[in-house]
């Protein structure tokens, strides 16, 4: 079996056991996540891991998230083709492809320099036209693209920062890992206003950087 072939099978099998085994089954996202080279995110010494079921280790001592928990914010997130989705985290930029997949705009924050420009040069070789990417603090939102529909964290604060929720329309929902020692993800809703949130799992994130806004 060819190098493609193989990494192919692989994508298949981690969306047949991994995700649609846990009961995600919208077809976008199970066909993204089975279409997407996700080994090109990853190391080259440890492509040979990128469809196994847990995160891995990028660099700058960051992770790319097991393919599970990518499936399932996605999903939570609730996303179509006219979606605008705000990204805090980029990485490695492989949350970004499967949200650029489904959604009509990513905007996409990292704030090390490093991962930020190895993120901007994969996604731009895969022909990504549909992301906006920048280095800075997500902490503080993007607020010049303003209001999304969504918002998504791919690192854990200790408390849920009011900056990102003020940044989602009416209707919007964001889903964030928070806590320090425990975390859990949450799911927000954004409604005539009003924020109501729902603790979806514990999960394991690396810690959001960046100093809040006192």
């Amino acid at each position: 079996m060819s190098i493609i072939d193989k990494h192919t099978t692989n994508r298949q099998k981690m969306v047949q056991l991994q995700i649609k085994n846990r009961n995600i089954h919208n077809p976008k996202i199970l066909s993204v996540m089975e279409k997407i080279p996700r080994h090109l995110f990853v190391e080259p010494e440890l492509r040979y891991r990128a469809y196994k079921d847990n995160p891995l280790p990028i660099e700058e001592g960051q992770t790319i998230s097991q393919p599970y928990m990518v499936a399932l914010m996605t999903d939570l997130l609730k996303l179509d083709d006219n979606s605008r989705v705000l990204e805090i985290g980029t990485g490695c930029g492989y949350q970004t492809a499967v949200l650029a997949e489904i959604a009509k705009e990513v905007y996409s924050i990292e704030i090390l320099e490093k991962l930020a420009d190895k993120a901007k040069t994969l996604l731009k070789s895969l022909k990504y036209n549909n992301i906006h990417l920048r280095q800075g603090n997500g902490y503080y939102g993007w607020i010049e693209h303003s209001p999304y529909d969504a918002v998504i964290v791919t690192a854990a604060p200790k408390t849920i920062p009011h900056r990102l929720t003020q940044q989602l329309v009416n209707g919007g929902r964001m889903v964030i890992p928070v806590g320090s020692d425990h975390q859990e993800l949450v799911l927000i809703n954004k409604l005539s206003g009003k924020i109501q949130s729902s603790r979806i799992t514990a999960v394991s994130f690396v810690p959001m950087t960046g100093t809040p806004i006192i």
